[in-house]
């Protein structure tokens, strides 16, 4: 059985420094073959060799399996980067190192370990490029009702500015990752427009901290409705035609059978990928179970799979990930 992961509650004092938003310049260079966003082509926005072993276009040849990445019967109708490319991520919060990777590592370690964990997918998958990208998580839900009584502690902007500056000036996505508490869906993905009207810049849901009245996240397992997911996409599709944004992906993360109702009310647009991404962690046999059950036998667009450095036995390799069917197109490691 897959073991639930375990909530940890932090004080992080927030601060009040905000972000411009509109278009952004990015470096246009890259000494290690990985992504490097271009301001003069925004959509797409990765048309640069990603990888030392093949340039976009070119004849690649792959040394894993060639399964599907696309779930079952779905499409993509939208210009997102996982048509082409594969995105892979660390996690966490830069205040905690139990939370994830992000906050075990100084931003220069960061990066440098990231890229060379995403260069193992796009060595292997020369076809299908590695992202680099940075999860951090935005809103952190807490076992205690805090000053909003909605269970959840906000990143400072500070922090997300940091992160956000970080991955730009390394060719970076950033993801913003939400735990909700008791608050909804769409007012936690509302209340980052400023840093989500970026073009590199995405959103992500966890949905077993959402829980609902007289309920305690890391407690209760939690629960959200597919519907509510669905209103989060229509509103970044709605941001993205209105600021003239690149198209954007999120990732609803699930780790147990239940904790998503309605699934099939998720539904992709003309401008925003979704990605199911399993994240349980435990036995590779059990996430290799888990995978089929959430991602495989419920599709909505694209899977996607987290793995633990500490909490996996074994951990899987790049190799064991990209043979999964279907193929990830998202990976992240906390």
């Amino acid at each position: 059985m897959l073991l639930y992961s375990l909530f940890i509650s932090m004080v992080i004092l927030t601060e009040n420094v905000h972000l411009a938003s509109g278009r952004t310049s990015f470096p246009n260079t890259s000494d290690d073959g990985l992504l490097t966003l271009n301001d003069k082509e925004l959509i797409p926005y990765f048309n640069q060799t990603l990888s030392p072993h093949s340039k976009l276009g070119e004849t690649c040849n792959k040394t894993v399996s060639s399964q599907e990445a696309l779930t079952k019967n779905k499409t993509d109708l939208s210009n997102g980067p996982l048509k082409k490319y594969r995105i892979v991520s660390y996690y966490g919060h830069p205040k905690s190192s139990r939370m994830g990777i992000l906050g075990q590592l100084s931003p220069n370690e960061l990066v440098s370990r990231l890229k060379k964990q995403a260069q193992a997918y796009s060595k292997l998958d020369p076809c299908h490029p590695a992202i680099p990208a940075i999860e951090l998580i935005t809103t952190v839900a807490q076992r205690t009702p805090g000053a909003n009584g909605l269970y959840y502690h906000k990143t400072s902007s500070a922090d997300i500015e940091r992160y956000a500056t970080l991955a730009k000036e390394n060719g970076m996505l950033l993801i913003l990752d939400v735990q909700l508490g008791r608050d909804s869906i769409i007012h936690q993905v509302q209340m980052l427009n400023q840093y989500l009207k970026l073009p590199y810049v995405s959103l992500a849901i966890d949905t077993e901290f959402h829980v609902r009245a007289r309920q305690t996240p890391g407690v209760q397992l939690g629960h959200v409705d597919g519907n509510h997911i669905q209103t989060a996409v229509r509103y970044i599709n709605d941001l993205i035609e209105k600021n003239h944004l690149p198209d954007k992906v999120i990732i609803v993360h699930q780790f147990k059978y239940g904790v998503i109702g309605n699934k099939h009310a998720i539904k992709p647009t003309n401008h925003v990928e979704v990605v199911l991404n399993f994240d349980g962690f435990g036995r590779a046999k059990n996430k290799k179970d888990g995978y089929r059950l959430l991602v495989k036998n419920q599709p909505v667009q694209y899977g996607g799979f987290k793995l633990f450095y500490k909490q996996d036995t074994p951990l899987l390799t790049p190799k064991d990930v990209l043979n999964l069917d279907p193929t990830p197109v998202f990976i992240d490691y906390q």
